[in-house]
């Protein structure tokens, strides 16, 4: 038993230490803390929003940090090294405590569980959840959860790829716990799956279905040559409302203006055909004609002439 409870001890020495950490810094925005034993000593990596406070004036805090924890945990050579956070929206640890410090100043709980979870996915997290238990509205405790994107809850997916927090907010009624987890960004799901190459896993081709020959296209019309000196005879028109508006442009049609005739032909309706090819819906969806223009447009095309 030996080991076994060496190992607790060590666990246990490890979550005071982190709670200690947590309480020191709090103003610096604490973000998580990694703890690991090497030759030299004991070395602690401190994640933080605002790094400076940690550090103080030449060094002060942070040289105080590390005499309180050789002499309260008797760590060996604690070596202190602070990172910033580069994007503070994804620590779970941060955002919880942010959430619980805008319920101690009076923020509505929906009204900041909302907020604190579109900013996290908006940093581009997969999914987030967030809960909140304690005396929100009332004397009696109740809990909200607040969540979108992927979640997961168990398995090897939920223990990699899902960050948590927790973080306390001490209201007149009691205190609230708050909870957050996030899905890292660049999490891969067990059900994505990549196939590349067109080979299986097991290194054996796949069979690929073959290739139907294409069908042949009729042969084109032979095109009329044009001779120098010539003008091309007129393609021939069909129709009376073809022959009305033969030649001419989009803003001669009653109800098209120039600016009109510039949404039409960025839309691709570009001459008079296009334009008695096109449905009214398809004329109704161009920006700034809508479908009373629309319909008063085919209208006048159809009509005779």
């Amino acid at each position: 038993m030996a080991v076994e409870r060496k190992l607790i001890k060590e666990h246990k020495r490890r979550v005071l230490v982190r709670e200690f950490l947590h309480r020191e810094t709090e103003r610096a925005g604490f973000g998580g803390a990694e703890i690991q034993r090497n030759p030299m000593g004991t070395r602690i990596n401190l994640i933080a929003e605002r790094p400076g406070f940690v550090i103080g004036r030449r060094g002060a805090t942070i040289k105080k940090l590390t005499t309180d924890l050789q002499e309260r945990f008797a760590l060996d050579n604690p070596q202190i090294e602070v990172t910033e956070d580069t994007n503070p929206s994804l620590n779970p640890q941060i955002m919880a405590q942010k959430l619980a410090e805008a319920l101690e100043r009076g923020w509505h709980f929906r009204r900041a569980g909302h907020s604190t979870l579109r900013r996290i996915m908006d940093s581009g997290a997969r999914g987030c959840l967030i809960r909140i238990a304690g005396k929100l509205t009332g004397g009696r405790s109740r809990s909200e959860k607040f969540l979108e994107g992927h979640i997961k809850f168990c398995g090897e997916t939920a223990l990699v790829f899902m960050n948590r927090g927790y973080a306390v907010a001490k209201k007149k009624l009691g205190t609230i716990g708050v909870t957050v987890a996030i899905m890292n960004a660049n999490a891969r799901l067990p059900d994505e799956v990549t196939i590349a190459g067109g080979v299986a896993t097991g290194g054996a081709p796949v069979a690929t279905a073959p290739v139907a020959a294409p069908a042949l296209a009729p042969a084109p019309a032979p095109a009329v040559s044009q001779t120098e000196g010539e003008d091309m005879p007129p393609a021939p028109v069909e129709g009376p409302h073809r022959k009305k508006y033969h030649g001419k442009s989009l803003t001669d049609v009653a109800g098209i203006g120039k600016a009109k005739a510039a949404a039409l032909i960025e839309a691709g309706f570009t001459d008079i055909d296009a334009l008695l090819e096109a449905s009214v819906q398809e004329l109704a969806e161009v920006a700034g004609i809508g479908p009373k223009l629309a319909q008063k447009i085919k209208d006048e095309l159809t009509k005779g002439a």
